[in-house]
C-alpha cells in the first residue's frame, strides 16, 4: 500500500514501530505562535492519516512512522501493530512526574470530564451539542501484566465488546457441534473442533481498534477537545492540572467538572504471586496465544463468564469460589447458572481461598496454585494444582488514585473507596460531579452510566431537571447459558416487602432448538416475582436460557412501566419461542407443586 499523499505537515520517517502523532505541548505552540485548541481541519488531517496506515496494518504491510510536526499535531495518537489502540498512547504511571507548572496559563472550559469512558463521552458530546466548550481528559495506568488500551474505557476495550465476541465465538462452536443432529456433515461427532485463538484475538483487537478510532472521530465531529493526560483536581474542584507521559502540563479551568474514570481489577495483593504472577480481565482478551488450563479466582460475573467462554473455545477452565456463585444476584439463579456450567465441563472448587501462587518447578512456565478448603471450618486442609494462567476476578475497585479528590473535599465512601453523590450525580464539593463505576451505589452498568451521563449533561448545562431513575435496571451474565434480570432478587423482595406479601412464579423449559441434538430437559429457567399487596405488581424477572439478554430487554420496558402479572397472563405469547414461557406461568413456588415442564 502506498503512503499517504505528500502534505507539508506530515512524513514518513524511517521507525518502523508504527504511527506517533502527538499534541504540541504549550511551550511548543508558544514558540510558533498558535493557540492551544487545533482546528478540526488539521486533525481530520491526522486521522486521515492513522485511517490509511490502520488498513496498511491490517492489509500486513509496514506502516511508516509519522513524528510531531510543528504546523500539525493530533492529540496523543499511537498505532503499533494489533496490540495497541488508536485513541492515544498510554504513558505509565512511572512516567508521570512533578514539573513546574506555575507559569503555565489557565485554559477555561464550561466542561472538563476526567475519564474517557462511555459515560464520560457520552456526557462530554451532550455537553458540546448544547453549545458548551469541553474536554476530556483520558490516561490509562497499564496493569501489572503491561496491558494498556485506547479511548473508550473498559466496556469497549477489555469488557462488554470483547467479552461478548468471545462469548459469541463459544457459542458458534457448541452451534457447529448441534448441527451434526439437523443434517450438516461437520468433523467426526467425537473429533474436537479445531479452534484459533491468535485469530481470534486478532479479530477482537481490529474491533476494538475500529471503536477507538470512531470515538476519536466523534469528539472530533462534536469539537470536544481530547487530552491524552493525567488529571488532578486543585483549587477547591475548580481547576484540573493535565500532565501527560512526558511531564508537559496544561490547567483547565471549568463550570463543571465530571469524575467518569470507572474502576479496575483487584488483585490478591495478600498472598504470594497474586499481584505478579496473575492475569485480569484486563489482559485476557489480548493475549498473545491460548490460555490453556486456566483458574479463574473469584465467584461473580467476571469470573464465570470467562470460565464459561474459556471451556468453550476448548481450554481447560476452573472456577474457585470462595462463598456461592454470583452472590450479588438472585442466590438460585446463581446456583443455577453454576449447575449448568458444571454440567458443561467447567471444574468449580467450592469454599475454597488462595493461599499462594508460585512458580511451578521445570521450564513450562506453569504456575502451583494453593488453596484452602473451607468446608470444613478456617482449619482446612491445603491442596494444590497447576495452570497455565490464573486470572484474577475478585472485585473491582474505584479508579481515584493521586487524583487530588480528598484534597479538594471530594468525600469517597470509606468501604467502597468511590465517591460519594446525591441523586442529581453532586459530590461534596459544589461543581464537581461523578457518574458511572466510580459513583458509589450506583450499578456498575455501561447503559446506566451513558443515560446518567446525558442526563446530567442536560441538566447542567439545558433546561432539563431530570435525573437518573436507577431502578429497575436490567442486566446480563453472558455465562454459556446466559443469565438475565430485572428489579428484585427473590431474597431483595422478601427483605423489602415481607415473604407473605410475595408471590413468585416459575417454570422450567428446554428450547425448542435443543430436541434434535438432544439437549437436557429443564435445564432453562425463569420466573416472575410478584407484590401480592399491589394487584401483582412485578417486582422482578429472571431468565436463564440461550438468548436471555436479547429477552430481557423487551421485558424490561414492561417492568419500567410498572407491569403486573395480569398483564403478562392477558398478552398471547409467540410460539415456539423461549420468552413465550414467561406468558404462561402458573405454579407458584407457594403451592409446592413441581414447575417443570411437559411436551411443548
Amino acid at each position: 500500500m502506498t503512503s499517504p499523499p505528500p502534505c507539508p505537515s506530515l512524513w514518513p520517517l524511517d521507525a518502523p514501530s508504527g504511527l506517533l502523532l502527538r499534541a504540541p505541548t504549550l511551550a511548543s505552540m508558544k514558540r510558533v505562535g498558535r493557540q492551544p485548541r487545533q482546528s478540526r481541519l488539521e486533525l481530520r488531517f491526522s486521522l486521515y492519516a492513522i485511517l490509511l496506515l490502520a488498513i496498511s496494518s491490517v492489509l500486513g504491510n509496514e506502516a511508516p512512522t509519522l513524528r510531531r510536526s510543528k504546523v500539525v499535531g493530533a492529540a496523543a495518537l499511537r498505532l503499533r501493530g494489533a496490540s495497541s489502540g488508536v485513541a492515544g498512547e498510554t504513558p505509565t504511571s512511572d512516567a508521570i512526574h512533578v514539573a513546574d507548572d506555575e507559569d503555565e496559563p489557565v485554559e477555561d472550559y464550561d466542561l472538563v470530564v476526567i475519564g474517557g469512558g462511555s459515560g464520560g463521552l457520552a456526557c462530554a458530546q451532550e455537553a458540546a451539542r448544547l453549545g458548551k466548550k469541553v474536554a476530556v481528559c483520558d490516561f490509562v495506568r497499564p496493569s501489572p501484566a503491561g496491558s494498556s488500551w485506547g479511548l473508550g474505557g473498559t466496556c469497549v476495550n477489555v469488557g462488554c465488546i470483547p467479552k461478548k465476541l468471545m462469548h459469541q465465538a463459544a457459542l458458534l462452536g457448541a452451534a457447529v457441534r448441534d448441527a451434526r443432529a439437523y443434517g450438516w456433515e461437520t468433523t467426526a461427532e467425537d473429533s474436537p473442533l479445531d479452534h484459533s485463538w491468535p485469530a481470534l484475538v486478532q479479530g477482537v483487537q481490529m474491533h476494538i481498534k475500529s471503536q477507538n478510532f470512531g470515538y476519536r472521530s466523534a469528539l472530533m465531529t462534536a469539537d470536544v477537545e481530547y487530552i491524552n493526560s493525567f488529571a488532578t483536581l486543585q483549587e477547591g474542584g475548580k481547576e484540573v492540572l493535565c500532565r501527560d507521559g512526558d511531564g508537559e502540563v496544561r490547567r483547565l479551568r471549568a463550570r463543571a467538572v465530571v469524575v467518569a474514570t470507572g474502576g479496575r481489577p483487584r488483585y490478591l495483593d495478600k498472598i504470594p504471586g497474586g499481584r505478579d504472577l496473575v492475569i485480569s480481565s484486563d489482559d485476557l482478551f489480548s493475549l498473545p496465544k491460548a490460555p490453556g488450563k486456566t483458574l479463574c479466582i473469584g465467584g461473580g460475573y467476571i469470573a464465570l463468564e470467562c470460565a464459561g467462554l474459556l471451556h468453550g473455545l476448548g481450554m481447560d477452565a476452573h472456577v474457585m469460589v470462595r462463598s456461592r456463585p454470583l452472590r450479588e444476584f438472585d442466590c438460585h439463579m446463581g446456583d443455577l447458572v453454576a449447575e449448568r456450567m458444571a454440567s458443561l465441563g467447567v471444574k468449580f472448587l467450592h469454599k475454597a481461598v488462595p493461599v499462594a501462587i508460585e512458580r511451578a518447578p521445570g521450564d513450562g512456565g506453569r504456575l502451583r496454585v494453593t488453596w484452602k478448603d473451607m468446608s470444613q471450618g478456617p482449619s482446612g486442609e491445603h491442596h494444590t494444582d497447576e495452570y497455565d494462567t490464573v486470572l484474577v476476578a475478585v472485585g473491582r475497585r474505584a479508579e481515584t488514585k493521586g487524583m487530588g479528590l480528598e484534597d479538594v473535599g471530594v468525600e469517597l465512601h470509606p468501604a467502597s473507596g468511590k465517591i460519594v453523590t446525591g441523586e442529581d450525580e453532586a459530590t461534596s464539593v459544589p461543581g464537581v460531579y461523578a457518574i458511572g463505576d466510580v459513583a458509589h451505589g450506583r450499578p456498575e452498568l455501561t447503559p446506566a452510566a451513558i443515560q446518567a451521563g446525558k442526563l446530567l449533561a442536560r441538566r447542567l448545562f439545558g433546561d432539563s431537571n431530570e435525573v437518573m431513575d436507577y431502578t429497575n435496571v436490567p442486566t446480563t451474565v453472558f455465562t454459556p447459558l446466559e443469565y438475565a434480570c430485572v428489579g428484585l432478587s427473590e431474597d431483595q423482595a422478601n427483605q423489602q416487602l415481607g415473604e407473605d406479601a410475595v408471590e413468585v412464579y416459575h417454570t422450567y423449559f428446554r428450547p425448542l432448538e435443543w430436541a434434535l441434538p438432544h439437549g437436557p430437559e429443564n435445564a432453562c429457567y425463569a420466573k416472575v416475582i410478584c407484590d401480592r399487596t399491589r394487584d401483582m405488581k412485578v417486582v422482578g424477572l429472571h431468565i436463564l436460557g440461550p438468548g436471555a439478554g436479547e429477552m430481557m430487554q423487551g421485558f424490561a420496558v414492561a417492568v419500567k412501566l410498572g407491569v403486573t402479572k395480569t398483564d403478562i397472563d392477558a398478552t398471547v405469547g409467540i410460539h415456539p419461542t423461549n420468552a413465550e414461557n414467561v406468558m404462561d406461568m402458573t405454579v407458584t413456588k407457594r403451592s409446592g407443586v413441581d414447575p417443570r415442564k411437559q411436551g411443548c
